[in-house]
């Protein structure tokens, strides 16, 4: 049986009713738990890593689904970042293919057979409830309004910052891809959103009032002062608001146990003290008991793959899945910071993704790029991507066997005695751990 993937470019239809089909006849594995939901177009998996890090530091069991993976499947679902047990999640998967069986398209809702997405969400919600937890924290996919994770019941909602992406599926606009990410807000239910774009915001709490959902903001019921970033990671102050905006101060001030907190994790850049900042509204909001040194405990112990890695220190060597011209500046601006000269650049992206405009950002800060593909999974473009890198850099290759790239940089960089980046895709980062791990 053949289900639509999404993930590598193939069209569906988005809508929630077969998924509401599939998880009511599984007995509703989405339910029951503490619910934390996390939208938005840059950094929402390292926010609901640091919240379910920070909830599983409370001694409340949490689970973590996420997306993309990085070298196994089941790093999508986890037991707050930690492995889960093989056996759990090849019981949750029994479940769920159990359910689809001997079908085809006429036995689902809608005509057509579930997604790639659709039945991996339906897993890990079925692990979750195998494994007892009690908590979890789901990454959206893609937008939020008609994502495969929109059926959950949230304690409380997150948005980080919206970027354009996927601009065939939310539209072509911030408001417009706003509007789909603020879809995950339900009535009542708080929301909490880290939005330095005001017109992003301004439609997060448009949709926040008309459902009577109190909404939070990074800016105005926290602040961040102190940040400080190095190869070992980054640290920050918080600080709650006083008086604050919808009467949140409180709240904070209690989790801090006073009105700052001193926090640090291992991701290293600066946007992650934003991102801290988010998680710890976030956590604030919830129900459970947690206390600054679950924060504190929670944040130190977050490591996520491929968020700027740093896997090598001689040469210095670096990587990072960001896929938009927003995430490549932030990267790049930590980069530049931390690397010492000269620099050189590996660099693969999606044939949907905006590579005309990253290669303007990276181009003139590298002695040497090599343009490859992201791998076999995605499709993409490298001729395309190589012509807008090497319109701006005379030093540019092409080598379109992503292995052979991979080495090719490498050995140059080591000659070279250089610092390399690798960006552009999770799965060019995919690809170079696989590498890395053969080569050892």
């Amino acid at each position: 049986m053949g289900f639509v993937n999404v993930e590598k470019g193939q069209a569906t239809e988005f809508k929630l009713d077969r998924m509401r089909w599939m998880a009511e006849r599984l007995g509703n594995p989405h339910l029951g738990r503490v619910t934390v939901h996390v939208a938005g177009s840059k950094g929402k998996g390292s926010v609901a890593t640091l919240i379910a890090r920070a909830i599983q530091a409370s001694g409340t069991r949490t689970g973590l689904y996420t997306s993309p993976h990085i070298l196994s499947w089941k790093e999508r679902m986890t037991e707050a970042g930690d492995e889960m047990p093989d056996e759990i999640i090849l019981g949750a998967a029994e479940e769920v293919f159990a359910l689809t069986e001997g079908k085809g398209p006429d036995d689902f809702p809608g005509g057509e057979l579930p997604t790639y997405f659709e039945l991996t969400t339906l897993i890990a919600f079925c692990a979750f409830r195998r494994a007892g937890f009690r908590a979890q924290v789901i990454e959206v996919g893609l937008g939020g309004r008609l994502d495969s994770t929109n059926i959950v019941a949230p304690d409380v909602t997150a948005i980080t910052p919206i970027e354009l992406e996927h601009t065939q599926f939310l539209g072509t606009t911030i408001p417009l891809i706003a509007g789909e990410k603020a879809g995950i807000i339900k009535p009542g239910i708080p929301v909490c959103a880290l939005q330095p774009k005001a017109e992003a915001l301004e439609v997060i709490q448009s949709r926040a009032s008309a459902q009577r959902a109190p909404c939070y903001v990074v800016g105005e019921n926290i602040s961040i002062e102190d940040i400080n970033v190095n190869l070992e990671g980054t640290s920050a102050r918080l600080k709650a608001a006083s008086p604050a905006p919808h009467g949140n101060s409180k709240a904070l001030s209690r989790l801090f146990g006073g009105p700052t907190l001193d926090v640090r994790t291992d991701l290293v850049g600066s946007l992650y003290a934003g991102n801290m900042a988010l998680a710890a509204l976030t956590l604030a909001q919830l129900p459970l008991g947690i206390r600054a040194e679950h924060l504190q405990r929670g944040f130190s112990s977050t490591r996520i793959p491929a968020r700027f890695e740093v896997i090598g220190r001689a040469p210095l060597l670096v990587l990072d899945g960001a896929h938009t011209p927003e995430s490549i500046r932030g990267i790049l601006s930590t980069f530049l910071e931390l690397s010492p000269e000269p620099r050189h650049l590996l660099f693969a992206c999606a044939h949907d993704k905006r590579h005309g405009e990253m290669a303007r950002l990276l181009a003139p800060h590298f002695e040497e790029i090599v343009i490859t593909r992201p791998g076999s999974f995605k499709q993409s473009e490298p001729t395309a991507v190589f012509e807008s890198f090497s319109a701006l850099k005379q030093e540019c290759a092409l080598i379109e066997d992503t292995r052979v790239a991979i080495e090719q940089a490498l050995r140059r960089a080591r000659e070279a005695g250089a610092s390399l980046l690798v960006t552009g895709s999770f799965y060019l980062c995919a690809e170079f751990k696989k590498w890395k791990s053969g080569s050892e």
